[in-house]
């Protein structure tokens, strides 16, 4: 499976107990054409989510797509092919 980025921007910053339910549903609708991995919560100075960053593993974009479509209040700025690098590949 290939891996993509999801990024979620959230125009009114919520808390991490709000944003709860939507990751149990993606979580619930998740299948085997398409699997969320894990996510990074962007937070302003108040500690409020404003931004979601999700790593997929997913035969294609619309595998991902189909299953966020199905989530509401889930904005999506994009998905996009993602490739990950450790700081070790680096090492000489």
């Amino acid at each position: 499976m290939s891996k993509y980025l999801a990024i979620h921007p959230f125009p009114e910053p919520a808390s991490v107990e709000v944003m709860t339910p939507i990751g149990q549903a993606v979580k619930a609708h998740t299948s085997t054409d398409a699997y969320w991995v894990k996510s990074w919560a962007i937070l302003n100075e108040q500690g409020l989510v404003k931004k979601i960053l999700c790593q997929w593993d997913a035969k294609d974009i619309d595998s991902i797509k189909t299953i966020i479509d199905k989530i509401p209040n889930l904005p999506t700025e994009g998905i996009y092919p993602l490739s990950i690098y450790q700081s070790e590949d680096f090492r000489k």
